[in-house]
């Protein structure tokens, strides 16, 4: 991996962007394994100098987790020095005003976006990323600083080390390639193991010693687990921390507390108590195994301790991912699909496709509806909609960015069983409009700021909002009043004002977002971008760089701003009181 990076990091836009090979490794990282782009990877580097042991934060609002990086890119060995500077970051993030004291302007900002995730309770995980290969004791020194973070009363997180093995298996998995099979061989125990045909399937159920798991190969990596529907959440999360508890405390009866592990094979083959696997995979056992892997040394002399494995030979794809998702249905899920079955939702999705017969509503994660069948234009998404309506009928596009509090929090405000599935189309048609303007390949034609770019995931939602803004404004309504979407979208397509109305939403967002920025300087105060995005404050200053722009529209022109408002009158009822969201 050392050479294909060293290659890839001569490329221009590292090259342009980055002072040194630090910077460029730990920003190809975050490019072809967070799958970031340009614009958000060079927002995320903080290295150089005051950056305090941290090269790159990187905040992942959909998953909840705050990533701090620390990247050493050489060849060699890394001897504990570099690993010690893990705890000293930790430590600090531990304090953050004090960090931020000292920190460099970037990571000044960072800090702020730092603490307002913990707050929410997001999962902190540092990575201590390296092409270089640790040595004794600086593997000792590792798991030892692991064991302290993962165990902290005042700010748990898990330490990870990404050397060059899982750097390239991470990469093999972004790039969708198949990772290399694995073929591994159990030794059972007489009378611990039974062996099946069900339905033609040979199966194998056995109860497998713990001491036998942590040799199984691909759990440091994750290649075992490459169609488990998620990857290791750490010795941080709660579940796990039972799993080492129990491993430690009472091994001899985990068998019994445990729900087992199921593994799908290419092939299996019985002979003499040894169990021959061929393409291994485990669907549904990622966290115990990852857990005992990490515990390895509380279990490595037991002789009284099991857990159960069912093995399956199976090569259907289509069935190994069924049984991926039904063997993890009893896994700790999203609030998100929790409300997938729920009755407002559903009576939402079936006006939604009375109403368009050639549409779909899409109410679970990873559904593929029939292009063929189904009019592309006509098909919705439920977490879409649910960010759609916070940002429109609530004037909340500071919730858009969390899931969490859409669809828990203010579900029952938001999803109403009578919803107009016309209004459900237009707000479709509205956000596609504006995602136009945030796409790569369009070019930002609006010139958004580059740290708005960097937030592209929730920030075009600002932009919805500022199109409600206009309406508002041009109708001479308050904010508490909201416009009916679907007669918004009528008027801005029969008037041709569509573009228009959405390019001075745009530049109103831009105009609010550099506003508070020079404020913030101004004041002395360190701007942190993703917490205006988040901040009530950012919606007034959308809203006060609204007036002044149609202002200086009319000021050249004031026949096209009284064209504008005659084209877009709307009538009181066709507003409606904010739903509430705060």
């Amino acid at each position: 991996m050392y050479e294909k990076i060293q290659k890839e990091i001569k490329q221009k836009y590292y090259e342009d962007n980055y002072a040194n090979d630090g910077q460029k490794f730990v920003a190809w990282y975050l490019r072809n394994v967070f799958n970031l782009d340009e614009v958000e990877t060079k927002d995320a580097i903080v290295d150089g100098a005051g950056d305090k042991q941290i090269d790159a934060v990187y905040i992942d609002n959909q998953d909840c987790k705050v990533y701090i990086i620390q990247g050493k890119y050489y060849k060699g060995t890394a001897d504990a020095e570099p690993v010690r500077e893990l705890l000293s970051c930790w430590t600090q993030i531990k304090d953050l005003q004090q960090l931020q004291d000292s920190a460099n302007n970037k990571l000044k900002s960072k800090i702020q976006e730092i603490a307002s995730a913990l707050q929410d309770d997001y999962d902190l995980f540092i990575e201590f990323l390296t092409t270089a290969t640790l040595t004794d004791s600086a593997i000792n020194d590792f798991n030892v600083f692991k064991q302290e973070m993962s165990t902290s009363e005042t700010l748990p997180a898990e330490l990870v080390l990404v050397d060059s093995e899982v750097i390239e298996t991470q990469y093999n998995d972004t790039l969708n390639k198949n990772r290399p099979y694995i073929d591994h061989q159990f030794e059972l125990e007489n009378g611990k193991y039974l062996e099946l045909d069900l339905n033609n399937t040979k199966a194998v159920v056995a109860a497998v010693p713990l001491r036998e798991c942590f040799k199984i190969p691909g759990i440091k990596d994750g290649a075992l687990f490459r169609k488990n529907v998620r990857q290791s959440l750490g010795t941080g999360n709660k579940v796990n921390k039972g799993i080492a508890s129990t491993l430690k405390t009472n091994p001899e009866d985990f068998f019994f507390l445990h729900n087992g592990i199921t593994a799908i094979c290419n092939s299996l083959k019985l002979e003499n108590n040894i169990l021959y696997t061929k393409g291994l995979n485990v669907v549904n056992g990622c966290q115990s195994l990852s857990t005992i892997y990490s515990t390895s040394e509380a279990v490595r002399n037991n002789t009284n301790g099991y857990i159960l494995f069912r093995f399956y030979e199976i090569a259907d794809d289509n069935k190994c991912d069924s049984i991926s998702t039904s063997t993890n249905s009893q896994s700790a899920v999203k609030t998100r699909d929790l409300r997938s079955n729920d009755k407002s939702v559903l009576a939402i999705k079936r006006s939604f496709e009375q109403f368009y017969s050639d549409g779909y509503f899409i109410t679970k994660r990873g559904e593929q509806p029939n292009t063929a069948k189904y009019n592309t234009a006509h098909i919705c998404n439920l977490t879409d909609l649910g960010k759609q309506l916070v940002s429109w009928h609530s004037q909340r596009p500071t919730i858009a960015y969390s899931e969490n509090k859409i669809f828990d929090k203010y579900f029952t405000q938001l999803f109403k069983k009578d919803y107009d599935p016309e209004n459900v189309q237009a707000l479709n048609d509205l956000y596609n409009a504006v995602l136009k303007r945030w796409l790569p390949e369009n070019n930002n034609p609006l010139n958004f700021n580059e740290s708005l770019l960097a937030m592209k995931a929730y920030a075009p939602y600002h932009h919805l909002y500022a199109v409600s803004v206009f309406i508002d404004v041009l109708n001479n309504m308050q904010s508490e009043n909201v416009p009916n979407p679907k007669i918004v979208l009528k008027k801005l397509m029969d008037s041709n004002l569509l573009d228009k109305i959405i390019d001075m939403a745009g530049n109103a967002l831009n105009s609010g977002f550099e506003s508070a920025n020079e404020q913030a300087i101004m004041d002395g105060k360190v701007f942190s971008p993703q917490n205006w995005i988040k901040s009530k404050g950012s919606l007034t200053k959308i809203r006060d760089a609204v007036k002044p722009m149609l202002i200086a529209l009319e000021t050249l022109d004031k026949k096209v701003v009284s064209d504008m408002r005659n084209s877009l009158k709307m009538q009181s009822n066709d507003f409606s009181a904010r739903w509430t969201a705060d």
